[in-house]
């Protein structure tokens, strides 16, 4: 009786435990683990691999959080992204360095295509307020983006109730002497509220969704015409992936571990967002 007991266990259990991973329902980044990292590849190599990251994740958002595991390690330079002409001569999309911004927006231009080209112009879609890329018509402003980009949505908010919130009236781009913080001929009064340091539980991070963004709030940034100093993804409520000056490196940690720090916060609050597909 004893052995048949064993027995059915063994068919019961262990079997279809691996019945089920050789289906492919190991942990998610196992698949990109396997693929050679994209800073050492070539256009047309990202080209051929991309169609594949569809037919892993045909979800967005699944596809969107294994790319972001996918740029794990990357090299960190900030303000690499331009227009490819004057005043900003620096690539509209790269796959070999990143800061902060670009990490956010090149994986979600290259989840959302099919090969090099596409993901260029999901690129300009994404990343600039008109089809014309110009640095003037640049989404330079994390603040502004997700007040306004539709693939980038604010939902603070619906998080934690507005008296837990703080607010900040701002000019965006106009520093304290009045003049401009970026030479864009433009700047934006606007009404920011933001979950201070203090207000910040996991239990706010289990209302994410299994992959959003956070943006990180600096007070003393507000002087210059600026909300947020910092931004990221948030995966499974629990890790942020960054493209990090301090690591100098993309990474992936524990967000709680990453934010407080024994001498406290690293900043003064957050923002977090959604992320959405590109209209057809």
């Amino acid at each position: 009786m004893k052995n048949r007991f064993i027995h059915q266990f063994i068919v019961f259990f262990l079997i279809p435990s691996s019945l089920f991973l050789s289906m492919g329902c190991s942990k998610p980044n196992d698949w990109v683990n396997t693929l050679p990292k994209p800073w050492t590849l070539s256009q047309d190599q990202i080209t051929k691999i991309l169609p594949k990251f569809h037919k892993k994740y045909p979800d967005f958002h699944d596809r969107l959080k294994a790319f972001a595991f996918w740029q794990v390690g990357k090299p960190y330079e900030i303000f690499k992204l331009g227009e490819e002409v004057a005043p900003d001569p620096d690539p509209i999309i790269r796959l070999d360095v990143s800061d902060c911004t670009a990490h956010i927006l090149t994986s979600l231009a290259f989840s959302q295509s099919r090969s090099w080209d596409e993901a260029k112009e999901s690129m300009i879609t994404i990343h600039y307020k008109d089809e014309n890329p110009s640095y003037k018509t640049r989404w330079h402003y994390t603040s502004d983006r997700i007040q306004e980009n539709p693939s980038t949505v604010n939902i603070t908010n619906e998080l934690i109730g507005v008296e837990e919130l703080e607010s900040v009236e701002i000019i965006l781009n106009r520093k304290e002497d009045g003049k401009e913080f970026l030479d864009l001929g433009w700047e934006k009064t606007t009404s920011i509220q933001f979950i201070p340091s203090k207000n910040i539980t996991q239990e706010i991070l289990q209302k994410l969704p299994h992959v959003a963004g956070v943006a990180f709030v600096k007070k003393s940034y507000f002087k210059m015409g600026l909300v947020v100093a910092h931004e990221g993804m948030i995966i499974d409520q629990k890790n942020i992936i960054h493209a990090s000056s301090e690591y100098e490196k993309t990474v992936n940690m524990d967000f709680m571990d990453y934010y407080f720090r024994e001498n406290g916060p690293l900043f003064d609050g957050v923002l977090f967002y959604s992320f959405h597909p590109m209209k057809a």
